[in-house]
């Protein structure tokens, strides 16, 4: 399914400025009543808060648990997961880098190693954020509401090496090496894998596994051949990119280009890069 088909399935609405608030990205989707279940949601690296405030969606993890209504997802997400049922829906969601992510969320983006009610994270927050997006009437006006009152739970923040080392994966796109990083920041690599675990909730050289997956599946989306996004975006062979795609959505190179989730990402965000 193309970029140009996707756009059927959800009205897909996007900021109309640039955001004040580094690290996050926001897209709204309307549900149009057309959209094929079931749904695969492609790993991406960053922590995703989806805010339904009308209509229903029902997810289902890896343990076969049924998650209804707002929901967040881990960076990755370790699994491939499915969006069973969903009901006129119209929700806002926000992409959150890693180090943002802690600042708003604290030690329990560590925890969000799958989908998680949006309820057990934000508490009684949830609630007030989808009230107040379901009376707005403005895409434009949610975007601004949602931006203010993220800006105003940022308090914690990582350790200036976690950081660093994520901004040097992510500026990499998943190619540089991560242990020699450690020693750059004067660090053991012991310190370095807990500290970074146990802030961004993923280990570094998983990291920028998905973040080398990410760039790479845009590429195929984009309709690179499977054996130049392997060769440029640093896999061994083919045949490496084939199993990491695998492993990340389920789908071959050839068959994840067709994914809604990943056509839509250039009309709500823009392609990487």
């Amino acid at each position: 399914m193309s970029g140009r088909q996707s756009s059927l399935l959800w009205d897909v609405a996007a900021p109309t400025r640039p955001s004040e608030l580094p690290g996050a990205a926001m897209a709204g989707f309307t549900d149009t009543g057309v959209a094929r279940y079931d749904l695969r949601l492609i790993p991406h690296p960053a922590v995703t808060l989806i805010v339904i405030f009308d209509g229903d969606i029902a997810v289902d993890d890896a343990a076969g648990r049924c998650h209804r209504g707002s929901f967040v997802t881990g960076m990755g997400f370790g699994e491939v997961m499915r969006a069973r049922r969903a009901m006129a829906f119209r929700c806002l969601q926000v992409r959150l880098v890693p180090v943002v992510a802690h600042a708003l969320l604290g030690p329990a983006v560590a925890e969000l190693s799958g989908v998680v009610d949006a309820d057990d994270v934000l508490g009684s927050e949830a609630a007030l954020v989808s009230g107040r997006l379901a009376d707005l009437d403005d895409w434009q006006d949610r975007f601004a509401w949602m931006e203010h009152w993220l800006a105003s739970k940022l308090t914690g923040r990582v350790d200036p090496e976690v950081a660093w080392v994520w901004r040097r994966i992510r500026a990499s796109r998943g190619r540089t090496r991560v242990e020699p990083l450690a020693a750059e920041v004067g660090w053991s690599r012991k310190r370095l894998w807990a500290r970074f675990q146990s802030q961004l909730g993923i280990p570094p050289k998983r990291a920028a596994t998905l973040v080398r997956f990410d760039h790479a599946v845009h590429q195929l989306v984009a309709g690179r051949s499977p054996a130049t996004v392997a060769a440029e975006c640093g896999y061994v062979d083919q045949s490496h990119l084939h199993r990491e795609v695998v492993a990340f959505t389920g789908r071959t190179p050839a068959a994840v280009v067709d994914e809604p989730f990943l056509a839509v990402d250039d009309i709500a965000w823009g392609r990487p890069g």
